[in-house]
């Protein structure tokens, strides 16, 4: 019997609006384990980082059953069936130590700690969240969103129960995989902590208003007067010394440069995005860089038979500013690409 289901319901199950949305879309599911399968496809490929960070924000601290963030009653109450054990093996000692741990991982990630607590005691999710403590963030926002979609998949299965329906149950999955690459999936997240200056506490949770990333470039071979297919391409932003900002010996210091996003030419000399769409993209520096070396080896490769590097720049890198009161514009960098020169400009 297929159940009918609203988006208030699925926003219980997890607090982003555009996974309830897409959710209550597809209703009505004949199974559970359909709804699971869906649940699983929105999550990874479908809600974006802010999305996700809507969702961790709908959950209280651990040991918190009480937080304001639990706005549906259906929820507080899962949060508190979820907590059960934890609550039940807790000390004052263990609470008030999982109260600053908690603190200290808000303050470093952005977000609260989130884990499937369903079975598990104070001790065992002090040990988790110390352990998780340790990681980079864009690590930590990757473990957040699969523990999120295990909680996600024990909240179906009792809203499944609750509405009476007879679908198959499925237990939620302990090792949650994205669907979409995990290539793609952490260069997404990359490129939020670094627009955010590697925290996510201040990104924004609205949906962009431009249609494109606010950085992006093409490749012209003006020598064989066609598209340069096939080039690697780098886009990073300076996060070095806000001193060494506009000194030029500094830029040769790669430990200043923070990797935003990476792609390659398709056949009309264009590249996928190399940042994620926002409004304002950050003031600063930013370096494109052309791996046109390894294009003009192969370029001889398949015009020669020979895999000589008949290109004079092994690679180009293009440092470019953008001020502050430049935030809302679009920024178009091409290159116009011979072996023996190259020439850039910003286009629109």
């Amino acid at each position: 019997m297929d159940l009918p289901l609203t988006q208030e319901d699925f926003i219980a199950c997890c607090g982003s609006t555009k996974f309830a949305a897409e959710m209550a879309k597809a209703s009505p599911f004949s199974a559970l384990s359909q709804a699971v399968e869906l649940s699983r496809e929105i999550w990874w490929n479908k809600v974006d980082v802010p999305g996700w960070l809507e969702a961790f924000a709908a959950h209280p601290q651990i040991g918190d059953v009480k937080s304001p963030n639990n706005k549906k009653a259906a929820s507080a109450e899962w949060s508190k069936g979820e907590q059960s054990v934890a609550l039940s093996t807790a000390t004052d000692s263990t609470l008030q130590e999982l109260v600053e741990w908690n603190h200290k991982y808000k303050e470093k990630f952005g977000f609260v700690f989130l884990i499937c607590a369903s079975g598990r005691s104070t001790p065992e999710i002090l040990d988790a969240l110390k352990t998780r403590f340790s990681n980079r963030p864009i690590v930590e926002l990757e473990n957040a969103a699969g523990e999120q979609q295990k909680i996600t998949e024990l909240r179906l299965a009792k809203l499944f129960a609750e509405k009476g329906s007879t679908g198959q149950v499925v237990a939620a999955s302990s090792e949650v995989a994205p669907v979409q690459s995990t290539d793609r999936r952490l260069s997404q997240i990359g490129a939020h902590l670094s627009s955010s200056g590697g925290s996510l506490e201040h990104v924004s949770l609205h949906s962009s208003s431009r249609t494109r990333p606010p950085i992006t470039t093409h490749v012209l071979d003006v020598c064989h007067g066609k598209p340069g297919v096939g080039i690697e391409i780098l886009l990073e932003s300076w996060k070095g010394p806000s001193a060494a900002i506009g000194t030029f010996l500094n830029f040769k210091d790669s430990v200043g440069w923070t990797l935003l996003g990476s792609s390659v030419t398709d056949n009309d000399g264009r590249c996928g995005a190399l940042m994620p769409v926002m409004d304002h993209v950050p003031a600063g520096f930013y370096r494109i860089s052309f791996n046109t070396g390894k294009y003009y080896t192969k370029m001889g490769a398949d015009m020669h038979g020979s895999e000589t590097q008949s290109g004079f720049y092994p690679y180009v890198s293009i440092i470019f500013e953008i001020k502050p009161f430049q935030t809302l514009e679009h920024f178009h960098v091409p290159v116009l690409l011979s072996p023996f020169s190259f020439t850039t400009y910003r286009g629109s």
